[in-house]
């Protein structure tokens, strides 16, 4: 009985990119990635030994790990250690019109905005009724310092 290289590649590529959701790192989907790439170039006929198939998965993974794990990471963790940029962060904010949510009262320091589909507690020197519009500033841990528009 004999495999079929394309099948034999694809599963392992399944195999590798499942076990990514069990051992998070983003290391396994890259090397997942590259045995499909091998079952993609087995099936249109350029790698026809096993040879020139661990080659292809060898360089595809090892490059696919360098050139957008990085990339990857910031987009499915965010920000890691020392790779976070606490002035590009706050810069994102800051300007943003967001709708409050609930009344801003500046003696209690209690009110709530939503930015980008998140509540976000808010204080304002002045009062700040329900569903008015008002302007970001800054932010001071979590919470955002806001003006009205």
């Amino acid at each position: 009985m004999t495999f079929n290289p394309l099948l034999i590649w694809f599963l392992i590529g399944l195999a590798l990119i499942l076990s990514e959701f069990m051992l998070p790192g983003i290391i396994l989907i890259f090397f997942g990635l590259g045995a499909w790439i091998v079952a993609l170039t087995s099936w249109m006929g350029l790698t026809g030994g096993w040879t020139s198939q661990l080659l292809v998965f060898a360089v595809s993974s090892v490059l696919l790990l360098v050139l957008l794990r990085r990339w990857f990471r910031t987009r499915f963790f965010g920000f890691l250690g020392d790779e976070q940029n606490l002035a590009s962060n706050i810069d994102e904010f800051a300007g943003q019109v967001v709708t409050v949510t609930e009344d801003i009262d500046p003696v209690t320091h209690t009110g709530k905005v939503e930015f980008k589909g998140a509540g976000w507690s808010a204080s304002c020197e002045t009062p700040v009724a329900k569903g008015q519009k008002v302007v970001v500033e800054s932010v001071e841990g979590i919470t955002l310092k806001v003006r009205p528009e």
